[in-house]
């Protein structure tokens, strides 16, 4: 059995002076849920291109099953669905599928691509009369015409609405079930904290974070503490209160107070220390209501963890 199903070692790509793969060193591992994430930019798509053998890269190997992406392509192993390239056009569901399947090396029933991509009931349709959320369905059946050990997604999930993304997710969720590795990018943060098991996130062309994504946001340190603060309950307070107060308190990172209603502040806090910030709140003399302290979201995460990066690089280019 293979131990490496995909293999990146000090891997660049450049077009012209920009830099959109930089040293990148990675592996997946079989079975694995990975969801790659990153801003515009950051590298996800020509590393994609990179692994699936539509790009050489400039420095280091990309290598898929041992061999090259061309060699595991060319033995029916990869499956994938992009956002670059257009569908057949005057042509029905059924017969776009069943061409993938013929001409796939390890072809799948057609019957069963079509339950699997959820799309059986537009298999009658014409390819240029779907709308765009049923075209990315389309491209997922094509890309799980075959038998294949990976399949690579390429923001799937764009133009589907709630309901139709959900159902796409629990077609890939029986995949990863079957044995699939499964690596896509997604803008959707919360489709990588529910779906993925392992996420990584690229920046300016490197990986800056690899890990589950509990693990991930375990890295960016900060907790959210939300409270009410009622004005008949600042009567302990020394003076009038103020978001001076707010933002003065131990570990504090940023600071949202909203008054939706007269008296009435609703306070989220972003902090370093919760236990430390709470303590604060009551030495200051304040009675914060319906007090909540919470973990960061995947989303907050991700953007804790790429500007601290973003600041590390401003201070290197400042000292060079």
């Amino acid at each position: 059995m293979d131990t490496e199903v995909a293999a990146f070692r000090g891997v660049g790509k450049s077009y012209g002076r920009v830099r959109a793969v930089d040293g990148l060193d990675l592996v997946l591992r079989p079975g694995e849920t990975v969801a790659l994430l990153g801003p515009n930019g950051a590298g996800k798509s020509t590393s994609l291109d990179l692994l699936l053998g539509l790009r050489e890269p400039d420095q280091g190997s990309v290598s898929l099953f041992g061999g090259s992406p061309r060699e595991a392509i060319a033995a029916g192993r990869v499956g994938a669905m992009l956002q670059s390239g257009g569908l057949m056009a005057d042509v029905k569901v059924r017969e776009l599928v069943r061409l993938a399947c013929d001409v796939h090396p390890r072809g799948r029933s057609v019957t069963g691509v079509l339950t699997d991509a959820g799309i059986t009931e537009l298999a009658e349709r014409r390819v240029d009369k779907l709308s765009g959320g049923q075209e990315q369905r389309v491209r997922f059946a094509l890309a799980i015409a075959g038998n294949s050990d990976l399949i690579v997604l390429d923001e799937p999930t764009t133009g589907m609405d709630v309901s139709v993304r959900q159902a796409f997710w629990a077609s890939m969720r029986a995949q990863a079930d079957a044995g699939r590795t499964v690596l896509f990018a997604t803008h959707y943060l919360e489709e990588a904290d529910s779906i993925a098991d392992r996420v990584l996130v690229l920046h300016r062309g490197r990986l800056i974070a690899d890990g589950s994504s509990a693990e991930i946001k375990a890295r960016a340190g900060a907790r959210r503490v939300a409270f009410e603060l009622h004005d008949g309950d600042l009567s302990g307070a020394a003076g009038p209160f103020e978001d001076s107060v707010l933002r003065t308190l131990p570990g504090v990172q940023s600071l949202d107070v909203t008054a939706r209603v007269p008296g009435v502040r609703t306070v989220r806090i972003r902090t370093a220390d919760a236990d430390a910030s709470v303590a604060g709140l009551y030495r200051a003399g304040l009675y914060p209501r319906g007090l909540e302290v919470t973990g960061l979201g995947l989303e907050q995460a991700f953007l804790t963890i790429t500007g601290e990066q973003d600041n590390q690089d401003a201070v290197k280019e400042t000292v060079r």
